[in-house]
């Protein structure tokens, strides 16, 4: 099956980072690719990826890069896909990284998450797809049901330790 998400970083070394991206849209059975392309090491291949990317079916883009982090604005400046850039924590806590994503150009706009946000990223991305397929929109409003459900549960339990009686010796 085609990726319909496409999830890029500067390096391997950003694969921690994305990792529960990953796990998101095996979850949410959404086909996705992943590769290592730098902006930097590689720029004639990232501008390749990018431009060809549209024709291969990907809907969404998701570029992970840290330090200089120019990756999400060199992809987004080559193709008419929404990139979604994570900032990746290095150098000042990913400060750094995240200024280099969040001040791109105007018309060359990069959708960005908080550092080390690789599943915000990923929902993000779900819910551009939910747009146009309704299984997606369904697996999606089941998730956000379930973490609904999380903090019900959190609080019936904190319930039940506020009525518990503390014992002292």
């Amino acid at each position: 099956m085609n990726p319909l998400v496409s999830i890029i970083m500067g390096s391997t070394s950003d694969l921690p980072v994305m990792e529960k991206a990953m796990a998101f849209f095996e979850e949410m059975q959404i086909p996705f690719e992943v590769n290592a392309l730098s902006a930097h090491r590689t720029p004639d291949a990232v501008e390749d990826f990018a431009k060809t990317a549209k024709a291969r079916n990907v809907k969404v883009i998701i570029a992970a890069a840290g330090m200089a982090a120019a990756l999400p604005g060199v992809i987004a400046a080559s193709t008419t896909l929404p990139v979604i850039g994570v900032p990746v924590k290095g150098m000042l806590d990913g400060l750094d990284a995240l200024l280099s994503i969040v001040q791109m150009p105007p018309g060359i706009p990069v959708a960005t998450v908080g550092v080390n946000g690789g599943l915000n990223a990923a929902i993000l991305a779900t819910e551009m797809l939910a747009l146009a397929d309704t299984g997606i929109a369904q697996r999606l409003a089941d998730y956000k049901l379930s973490l609904r459900n999380k903090i019900v549960k959190a609080n019936e339990q904190l319930s039940e330790i506020k009525n518990y009686q503390f014992k002292t010796n």
